[in-house]
């Protein structure tokens, strides 16, 4: 497979009320046919969240949508063009990151996660310096994690729920 650059293909989803910012790295190829959040079948970030909210698991766009508005979740990725190698984290290279002021100027984040290693690494390498806000890493809910187990994750993840 070629490395391909490639603008993120959709807008950060948040409204006036959320309150929790949850970056991943940038969209799977799934995720970019889609275009919208965390869209390959075996990504566990929708089971995840909605277990530490004890919501049901939502399934469409929609569901997703009606999902974090009731979560008060905004989502974005750290990464707003590179290029990449069909879904591979590992195959990221010449990032520019995204601009996260269109949603903090528009929404109360209280705040920021990182949905794993890589938009960490993005966070802190490219947007902290400017932004100087803190943000908190979660382990990744990407297929590729296989080493943590699904009630792992979201004992991890309730740290979001404290918010």
């Amino acid at each position: 497979m070629q490395r391909t650059e490639i603008v993120h293909p959709f807008p950060p989803f948040y409204r006036a009320d959320s309150h929790i910012l949850i970056l991943g790295s940038f969209p799977s190829v799934k995720s970019r046919e889609q275009l919208f959040f965390y869209g390959h079948p075996q990504n566990r970030f929708w089971r995840v969240t909605a277990a530490v909210f004890e919501d049901e698991t939502p399934v469409s766009i929609s569901e997703k949508c009606a999902f974090l508005e009731r979560s008060r979740i905004a989502l974005w990725d750290s990464i707003g063009k590179c290029t990449i190698e069909g879904s591979s984290d590992s195959s990221i290279r010449d990032v520019v990151p995204n601009d996260l002021s269109v949603i903090l100027e528009n929404a109360p984040i209280a705040a920021i996660f990182c949905n794993g290693k890589q938009s960490f690494d993005c966070y802190c390498r490219y947007i902290y310096p400017n932004l100087q806000r803190e943000a908190a890493v979660l382990p990744s809910t990407s297929p590729a994690n296989a080493a943590w187990s699904f009630e792992r994750l979201v004992a991890a993840w309730r740290v979001i729920r404290t918010v």
